[in-house]
């Protein structure tokens, strides 16, 4: 098989992989990488059937079960699906939805199948959902990694300290990984297959169907899938890259990409992105790639090695020290969950930025270390403001309860930074303030631009 263009350190068979596969066709199971465009996993998938002549059909498991998801998740996430089944149909490809867990519905639909091809995920639930189907599964499961630029294992067999330890080893790799992926032509197509699937044209239908939590309303600035993906890539190179370096962390401006929401959902390859920025002449172009990639495939390093990925014990040893010898320092203020919740506080920008994130789904860069900082500061003990600040993060940010979100709440407490000068309530965590703010940044535009939404 010419696998030229998947380099090898993307590929992992899960179990035993028979030599001579039997069966009637090739599944891929779309779960992580929801889009066709820069899909390892589906381009390896296309070379298996290639290889066999077989038809190839793609799969993708619809649980109501996801931790903490919500009808604004679900309902992003399905108009990109929508988006995905139009792409695969133009390419020959059948898509099949179903509901179910993902490695059952995985199952039903490989009972005849010479072989499975699975995309990686990082969080626990995605790693048992592989793991699980690896043991009930009798032909070969392969998984194929496209949702990092480097491969995580490849990269590190250990959990990096910060960014500054992880940054030479994905430099050193980066031109080995840093190539074009050209898709494959399926040769045997029209798979007739008799699998039920899911209309994706009625939405809502299946939002009542998942019975999942309706009080966080979809957003509608933002339109999701594939496609869009690639016109806000195109928007953002256009208009405002040149300036990411030197305004990036202004929040009173937009010169953020927007690009974090597609790539929670695969809907977008952060390889793609990269080799688009890559072509451009600007000094922006370093410091974005260092966010793209260093910053975020530090994140996947952290939840795909660190077993506490989700909890406040995750924090380096100095941080949860310095936190417990101040846990009892005297705090201005206390906030209930409630009302910080409801953007109740005597801090007007924090309140903004809660605000920006309870209606849009997505909270500018910068105010969002902000707002980490002040639930620290603001809780009767640092456990406390950390189940807080996750809790909040994951139930409004299309991007939260995904290994950049995990990253950034446990950046807040310590995480990935050092020891700083030693203060009340944060010890030698990293401290920020209004005053800090205002110094920097016109706040009243933040202000006015969040005071509609």
């Amino acid at each position: 098989m010419n696998t030229a263009l998947i380099q090898k350190e993307r590929i992992e068979s899960l179990n035993s992989d028979p030599k001579n596969m039997q069966g009637k066709y090739v599944v891929y199971w779309m779960q992580q990488s929801q889009r066709v465009r820069y899909n390892h996993a589906l381009a390896y998938a296309i070379e298996l059937a290639n290889k066999h002549n077989l038809p190839l059909i793609t799969v993708f498991g619809l649980t109501a079960n996801f931790p903490e998801a919500n009808v604004r998740h679900y309902d992003f996430m399905l108009r990109g699906l929508a988006d995905v089944e139009i792409s695969l149909k133009k390419i020959g490809i059948p898509f099949v939805v179903q509901f179910g867990a993902p490695d059952d519905v995985a199952l039903r639909c490989s009972r005849g199948a010479a072989a499975v091809v699975v995309d990686r995920g990082y969080l626990r639930i995605q790693k048992k959902w592989r793991e699980d189907a690896a043991l009930k599964f009798d032909c070969a499961l392969i998984q194929v990694e496209s949702d990092v630029v480097v491969p995580v294992d490849t990269v590190s067999r250990k959990e990096e300290y910060a960014a500054a330890t992880i940054r030479p080893k994905i430099n050193k790799l980066l031109a080995k990984f840093m190539v074009p992926l050209n898709l494959p032509i399926l040769k045997k197509k029209n798979f007739d297959h008799s699998f039920k699937t899911i209309s994706l044209s009625y939405i809502k239908t299946i939002l009542k169907r998942l019975k999942v939590d309706s009080s966080v309303a979809p957003v509608e600035w933002l339109v999701a899938g594939e496609t869009a993906a690639q016109k806000t890539l195109q928007e953002f190179i256009k208009s405002r890259l040149s300036l990411f370096s030197t305004k990036r962390n202004d929040p009173s401006v937009d010169m953020l990409s927007n690009l974090s929401p597609y790539l929670h959902y695969g809907q977008i390859s952060p390889l793609d992105i990269a080799l688009a920025v890559s072509k451009i002449k600007s000094e922006s172009v370093d410091s974005f790639l260092e966010e793209l990639i260093v910053r975020r495939e530090l994140a996947m390093n952290f939840v795909h090695q660190n077993g506490d990925y989700d909890n406040y014990y995750s924090l380096p040893a100095w941080a949860k020290g310095t936190l417990f010898q101040h846990a009892k320092d005297k705090r201005e203020y206390i906030y209930s969950r409630e009302q910080l919740e409801s953007g109740q506080t005597h801090d007007i920008y924090w309140n903004a930025a809660q605000r920006e994130m309870a209606v849009r789904g997505k909270m500018h860069g910068y105010m969002r270390m902000y707002w980490g900082k002040k639930i620290l500061e603001w809780s009767k003990s640092p456990e406390e403001a950390y189940e807080t600040a996750l809790y909040l993060n994951n139930k409004y940010e299309l991007d939260g309860r995904d290994p950049n979100g995990f990253a950034g709440v446990a950046w807040c407490f310590g995480k990935h930074d050092r020891p700083w000068k030693e203060r009340p309530i944060f010890g030698m965590v990293r401290y920020m303030n209004s005053s800090g703010l205002e110094r920097k940044f016109c706040m009243e535009g933040y202000l006015k631009s969040n005071t509609a939404v």
